[in-house]
């Protein structure tokens, strides 16, 4: 069994490899962080994005999507954001909940599953 950990895995992987499949651990969005939940979910896509680069694989190939947001009536803004970045007939399995995030600085938190 071989896994391959992307970042810096002595606090946290940014995600891990296994048997062709990345999970990335949640994401929020990088300093500055802007007060818009639009803005920060495009900056987390984002990153995701290269991530997702890094592990060999891109949006097309993700399996699963979990979304916390820290206030569930911003969901139309973050969807917008969502709608704009999500390749077309490649939408994955998702889910999308209301929860308090680690800093109140954060507004949405992205973690994902993708095949390679």
């Amino acid at each position: 069994m071989s896994l391959k950990r992307l970042g810096d895995p002595t606090t946290i992987s940014d995600a891990v490899i296994h048997n062709n499949i990345v999970y990335l651990a949640g994401q929020v969005a990088e300093e500055p962080v802007s007060p818009s939940v639009y803005e920060q979910t495009r900056n987390i896509l984002g990153q995701i994005d290269a991530l997702l680069k890094e592990a060999g694989t891109d949006k097309t190939k993700i399996i699963k999507t979990n979304i916390w947001l820290a206030d569930i009536s911003t969901f139309a803004e973050m969807n917008k954001a969502w709608k704009e970045w999500v390749a077309v007939g490649h939408a994955p399995a998702r889910a999308t909940v209301e929860a308090k995030l680690a800093d109140p600085k954060w507004k949405v938190e992205i973690m994902m599953t993708a095949a390679i």
